[in-house]
């Protein structure tokens, strides 16, 4: 597995495997046992996704050294500020059965729709992360949803640079402001719903360029996210897709390909706009 540098000089393996909307359970337990089979070594979750008990099962029971693995989770909204932040976290390690995380995120801001002292909530929400991270109890720590302006606002305080910032992304949905703005920080993106929860592969112009290659659209779609210096974590429960999504090395996208790929009209988009989500 490729990996990306993150800011702080750890190492993240440049595919994940997402769980959002994997039931807890059984599914979601068998879930990330066919992905770390099938050679993912990045597994991310969330605390509002309901699964951390069975992911950390999963991973306990999968034999694999928890070094060569990298584990995020994500903070939840209604755990925000310092002190139920620094709760929150602990939970959600003891529900995984980890020592430490490799990456806890912010999973939304808060925002202007619900909150006048929006930029103090992100701001002191932060400072727990800072803490955690500085008692070396998480690897490193970043962002979720925060578009461009959200995440200037955050850098203003922040003593420490976020390590990554997970937003929406995928063909048709780029929020070229935001990637650009991380970029120039050293903030590595992070897509979910690289694949666009399924509302894109019907689209003509990947199913011509995926028949094309010999591969398919959502094949494509990740090996899109890599190119442009993104990192693609793809949801599957179907063991096929699971391996098919890391089997993109036995075809390329040519520059004429990504600029086609770029130049698709909006489309696909969640409806989740973080600045107006009433959660």
């Amino acid at each position: 597995m490729k990996t990306f540098k993150l800011n702080n000089g750890v190492e993240i393996p440049a595919i994940g495997f997402g769980t959002w909307q994997i039931p807890e359970g059984e599914e979601a337990y068998q879930a990330v046992k066919e992905a770390l089979a099938a050679g993912y070594t990045h597994i991310d979750t969330a605390a509002i996704y309901g699964n951390e008990k069975s992911v950390g099962k999963a991973i306990k029971d999968s034999g694999i050294d928890r070094n060569s693995l990298f584990i995020t989770t994500k903070l939840w909204n209604t755990e925000r500020g310092y002190d139920k932040t620094i709760a929150a976290f602990e939970q959600s390690l003891s529900d995984l059965q980890l020592d430490y995380l490799d990456l806890y995120l912010i999973h939304w801001p808060a925002n202007e729709t619900q909150f006048a002292n929006w930029s103090d909530i992100n701001a002191d929400t932060w400072r727990a992360f800072e803490h955690l991270y500085q008692q070396g109890k998480i690897r490193a720590i970043g962002v979720s949803n925060f578009p461009k302006d959200y995440l200037a606002k955050l850098l203003e305080s922040a003593t420490i640079v976020p390590a990554v910032n997970q937003i929406e992304f995928h063909p048709g949905y780029l929020q070229e402001d935001t990637v650009a703005l991380c970029q120039s920080n050293d903030i590595l993106v992070q897509a979910w719903s690289p694949l666009g929860s399924g509302r894109i592969l019907q689209d003509e112009t990947l199913v011509a360029l995926a028949k094309e290659k010999n591969t398919s659209v959502g094949q494509i779609c990740i090996k899109f996210a890599l190119s442009q210096g993104i990192l693609p974590l793809p949801k599957s429960t179907n063991p096929d897709n699971i391996k098919r999504n890391l089997a993109i090395d036995d075809f390329e996208l040519t520059a004429s390909d990504i600029k086609t790929i770029l130049e698709l009209p909006e489309m696909g988009f969640s409806g989740s706009d973080p600045k107006k989500v009433a959660f």
